[in-house]
């Protein structure tokens, strides 16, 4: 192991569960002395709304670090004289959710991405939910040099991982935070090493996400129903994929896409119909204010939606 002062300094940024790996990749790594942590202030959640710390920050006190940074905005003054304060020769990301400064990205070592798409596929904030909409029949992580644009910076590395077409949001989020970590570990000594020449991005085949609201949730049964049911594998477990009947608004879980003949944006005692006389298969569903149930086990208590139609619109 190198000398204490002969580690590289590095600061890690994240928020998200899916930086844990490669935070613990770090705080582990021979070659790197971890100096600080920044991440997200702590957040309202759940009905009580108490304020929460991100996974990275909880991650971050349990691997004893001291210095846990949570600005508001990253790009103030103050933030930035506060992350330079900790003298960082490299800057390791994953999920952080802020764009980082370009005062930020100059240290000796430079400032690394761990993003869960094959860029440049899949730029942006939510590449996860976007490959497993998008049908993909594979993704990974990318390993990148971050410059000032939105996930444009040159690749050091990538790990490809095929998709079996059943995965929801958060189990692709845990295989590709594994897949990320060890990316990181593989790849960070040569980095540090000056052995490794980051590539230039190609320029076809880029598409860019974004952040997901609310409404995005909604099910729409003009839809295929293979789409609708990656979106309610994809939108998991935020913004979640939901339909509004005349019993209330329904969640659902867990569906299955099937060619059988129904009536668009009706239910029957199998799901619903969509797309051009498809079929929506409702396996797991939540009521509004009630717990995760089957289909079959809403049905007994709401007999009366079988023959209704969905409510349209917002």
């Amino acid at each position: 192991m190198p000398a204490d002062d002969a580690r590289v300094r590095t600061v890690f940024l994240g928020s998200g569960g899916f930086g844990r790996e490669s935070l613990q990749v770090l705080a582990a790594h021979d070659d790197i002395r971890l100096v600080g942590v920044v991440t997200a202030p702590p957040r309202p959640a759940g009905r009580s709304a108490r304020p929460t710390r991100t996974p990275i920050d909880a991650a971050a006190e349990g691997l004893g670090i001291h210095s846990i940074l949570t600005p508001e905005r990253l790009r103030s003054p103050e933030s930035i004289a506060a992350v330079l304060g900790l003298r960082p020769e490299l800057l390791v990301l994953a999920d952080y959710g802020q764009i980082v400064p370009a005062a930020l990205l100059g240290s000796r070592h430079g400032a690394l991405n761990l993003h869960p798409s094959l860029l440049p596929r899949h730029r942006g904030a939510t590449p996860i939910p976007a490959a497993i909409l998008a049908g993909d029949v594979e993704t990974g992580v990318t390993l990148m040099r971050m410059d000032t644009g939105l996930d444009t910076g040159p690749i050091v590395a990538q790990e490809r991982f095929s998709l079996a077409g059943t995965e929801t949001a958060p189990s692709l989020e845990a295989t590709l935070a594994v897949l990320a970590g060890r990316l990181l570990d593989h790849h960070l000594g040569p980095w540090i090493r000056d052995e490794l020449v980051a590539r230039p991005q190609p320029e076809t085949g880029n598409t860019l996400t974004r952040p997901l609201r609310r409404e995005d949730g909604r099910l729409d049964p003009r839809k295929s129903a293979m789409g609708l049911e990656r979106q309610v594998r994809a939108y998991q477990p935020w913004p979640g994929s939901f339909v509004d009947t005349a019993v209330g608004r329904i969640v659902v879980w867990t569906a299955s896409a099937g060619t059988t003949r129904a009536e668009i944006g009706a239910f029957d005692e199998r799901g619903l119909g969509v797309g051009e006389g498809e079929h929506l298969g409702l396996i797991d569903v939540q009521p509004a204010g009630g717990k995760s149930m089957t289909w079959e086990a809403f049905l007994r208590g709401k007999p009366s939606i079988v023959g209704s139609r969905i409510v349209t619109g917002p």
